[in-house]
């Protein structure tokens, strides 16, 4: 059940500012109503999307219909006062905007594309986004707690058993996970470097200037280090710290994380959000790091070879905090889902067979773990006994939308609507 998407933002996104006109209303909901601009983008998105063809007879139909019954679900929230706070609005839109930042490269072609400044776009959006975090509310509170008991999950499989998908070939997987150490000349190499940038701020350097030149982040680089609104707890502790210790337009020291040093300066405070910039440089790793940390991870496979218990290794010796502490436990996988270079280190293994050491990228940084195979499951049919958490999870799913629509079909005989397409 999506919710209500905007639209407007994204054909502005699409269509120069001159190239606007007057629109037509298309569909009237209760006090609001639709325009063709939007629906044009509307039908827009989802082709791009879904990669379907943009002449499919009644798709425009279908998608009006589906706007439609988005402007009603917000203004049935509106009619039974659900609310949203000015601070979940705004942290929503500055995300929305930072990624369309993001996607065409800097704030200045966004305005360009737009026709006008980001403080105009936040204004002339701002009551769009209200209305989808309402519609979101009121789902949530009408849906969110649906269960299901077990008569409706047997009753469920009885129903559809025979048109179920296959459950795909599944593997359950544990790690222990290792960087490679930089060197004591590299860092202080880094360092110096790093501490060079930092006195060139003390002495009046525009700092977005020398994120631009040299900061290593290619994510927030050319956005001069901005890396928009993010909440407490999105960071890593090293930075995370660091950030909400500073006061507005104050500039940190130099802070090192497993990402190498940065330079932070903290433009704006929210709540429990925050609005920085950063310089990163990155420490250069040798080959003798690599290898070093490679015949490490060699000598703990060989201790659990030796029958020395895998997940204590991991618990003791394994990087990643947040699966070291539950003994190196990754999950379970559909095979066919696994990137490329996991696949192949594990498809010849047997059960309880690990991997040798397997390089990790991890978006700008890597490391080198061992895989163990705990657990293979073949693709099978589904049945009570072996799925029944997948199974109830389908059934729940089915009841929900069967709720909705009934619950759509009740707000379109309440609340006026009329297409006019």
């Amino acid at each position: 059940m999506k919710t209500l998407r905007l639209a407007l933002l994204i054909l502005w996104i699409c269509t120069p500012a001159a190239a606007q006109t007057l629109d037509r209303i298309v569909a009237v909901v209760d006090n609001d109503i639709i325009l063709d601009s939007e629906l044009s983008a509307q039908v827009q998105l989802l082709v791009i999307n879904n990669k379907i063809d943009p002449n499919t007879p009644g798709l425009k139909e279908q998608v009006l219909q589906s706007m439609i019954n988005e402007k009603l679900i917000v203004a049935k929230a509106i009619e039974d006062s659900v609310t949203v706070t000015d601070d979940e609005i705004q942290q929503q839109l500055d995300n929305v905007i930072q990624q369309r930042i993001q996607q065409f490269g800097s704030e200045a072609r966004l305005e360009e594309i737009y026709g006008m400044p980001i403080s105009r776009i936040r204004r002339e959006f701002r009551d769009e986004m209200r209305k989808n975090l309402l519609a979101q509310r009121l789902q949530q509170q009408r849906f969110g707690g649906t269960q299901i008991g077990r008569f409706e999950v047997e009753e469920f499989y009885r129903t559809y058993k025979d048109s179920l998908p296959r459950v795909p070939e599944e593997v359950e997987l544990a790690h222990i996970f290792m960087r490679p150490k930089v060197s004591e000349g590299a860092k202080a190499a880094t360092t110096a470097k790093m501490q060079g940038l930092l006195d060139s701020l003390k002495n009046g350097a525009d700092f977005g200037a020398l994120a631009r030149r040299y900061s290593e982040d290619p994510g927030s680089a050319p956005q001069g280090g901005d890396l928009g609104f993010v909440r407490r707890g999105q960071f890593v502790k090293e930075f995370e710290t660091a950030v909400f210790a500073l006061g507005e337009k104050q500039v940190s020291g130099i802070v090192e994380t497993e990402f190498g040093f940065h330079i932070i300066q903290l433009l704006e405070r929210r709540g429990d959000a925050v609005h920085a910039r950063h310089i990163l440089l990155r420490i250069e790793k040798t080959k003798i790091s690599d290898d070093a940390t490679i015949a490490l991870l060699d000598s703990l496979r060989q201790h659990v070879l030796a029958g020395e218990s895998f997940a204590e290794l991991a618990k003791k010796y394994s990087e990643r905090k947040e699966t070291s502490m539950i003994g190196g436990e990754l999950g379970t996988f559909e095979l066919e889902q696994l990137d490329k270079g996991t696949f192949d280190a594990i498809a010849g293994l047997k059960e309880g067979e690990m991997t040798r050491p397997v390089r990790l990228v991890e978006g700008n940084s890597y490391g080198y773990h061992i895989l163990l195979l705990k657990k293979r499951v073949p693709a099978h049919s589904m049945t009570l006994q072996g799925d029944y958490r997948r199974i109830e999870t389908l059934a729940l799913n089915l009841k929900r939308t069967k709720d909705y629509q009934s619950w759509l079909e009740d707000l379109r005989g309440k609340i006026y609507w009329q297409s006019r397409l």
